[in-house]
């Protein structure tokens, strides 16, 4: 069974980065984004399991899912309304 799509507003490809690029990417892509919306990032580092958890954590930020999608870990956070 497929899960629920969920919408997002900008789609982030950091598939072949290495930590610490997938968060720093994220980090400038969410300061350019208004509260409340949505970005979806394609991640293939394993090390970003751990990693957006806690940037979530630390920056605020609420993340909403994190999915596995044909090998691709993909995230989708929230951009809170105080960054």
């Amino acid at each position: 069974m497929a899960e629920e799509p969920i919408a997002s507003d900008l789609t982030l490809d950091c598939r072949k980065m290495l930590c610490p690029m997938p968060v720093y990417k994220a980090s400038q892509a969410l300061a350019r984004m208004t509260s409340g919306q949505v970005l979806r990032l394609l991640c293939t580092d394993p090390g970003s399991l751990r990693d957006f958890p806690a940037f979530a954590r630390q920056t605020g930020h609420e993340l909403l899912d994190t999915r596995l999608e044909d090998g691709v870990h993909v995230f989708y956070v929230r951009k809170s309304g105080t960054r």
